[in-house]
């Protein structure tokens, strides 16, 4: 299972720097860099409400999911 984080095409949608962003969300640009490359173990409801209303989207707008390769997809599976 993999969730990639969008944040990059969404702040690029609203022309706004990753400094400017993390200031109107009320964490770190650090912790906006965890996020952006995906080693996020985890996002705060709170966090994620505060993105979603910085940047007038919905959650899945940012975070979306992709499933591993399936039976007959990956390298083992000759």
């Amino acid at each position: 299972m993999a969730i990639i984080v969008d944040l990059d095409v969404q702040l690029a949608r609203h022309n706004m720097s990753v400094g400017e962003f993390a200031a109107a969300v009320g964490i770190t640009p650090a912790n906006i860099a965890v996020l952006k490359n995906g080693r996020a173990k985890a996002v705060r409801f709170t966090t994620l409400d505060a993105i979603c209303r910085t940047l007038n989207c919905q959650p899945g707008d940012v975070l979306r999911y992709v499933p591993d390769d399936g039976p007959g997809e990956g390298p083992d599976d000759g």
